[in-house]
């Protein structure tokens, strides 16, 4: 089974049959896309929540704001329907607990700025593994939407 791997602040879109996979979500959130009827996804492993701090040239997939229409534009190309997307986020763990300061639970903000980006473009959230202390590697399965979510102490289960 082909197996498309997703880099951090990277993000594809792909049909079925097959999976996209990333790893080392800690405060990073995967956002996933998926329609259903023509079994096409997307995966966005986003850094930070707002291109507004950006200096220079905008990396979409960086970004919770900029890589959701990046991945609707790349699934829609590839025949998704926008009016059929559903969306998966896993990540956004605090991964520095010894750390009181609000700007640096970029974790939780990185989940908010997730939210606020699949409100904006209508795509309801229909599960979510985020927050904790835990790392993350997703795959989701291209031919029926089943998001697995991996942790070293957790093991794997399906959203």
């Amino acid at each position: 089974m082909d197996v498309i791997r997703v880099g951090i602040a990277d993000l594809a879109a792909a049909a079925a049959p097959g999976r996209i996979r990333t790893a080392g979500l800690g405060s990073c959130v995967g956002i996933v896309l998926y329609d259903g009827r023509h079994k096409i996804g997307g995966m966005a492993h986003i850094m930070l929540p707002d291109s507004g701090q950006a200096r220079g040239d905008v990396q979409a997939a960086k970004f919770a704001d900029t890589a959701v229409p990046e991945l609707i534009r790349r699934m829609e190309a590839l025949g998704a329907h926008r009016s059929r997307l559903v969306a998966k986020l896993a990540g956004g763990a605090h991964m520095f607990q010894q750390v009181r300061s609000e700007a640096l639970k970029i974790g939780e903000r990185n989940v908010e700025a997730a939210r606020a980006a699949l409100r904006a473009h209508d795509i309801p959230i229909l599960a979510e593994d985020t927050g904790g202390t835990l790392g993350r590697t997703i795959e989701l399965d291209l031919e029926d939407g089943t998001l697995y979510v991996r942790t070293a102490q957790n093991g794997e289960q399906a959203l």
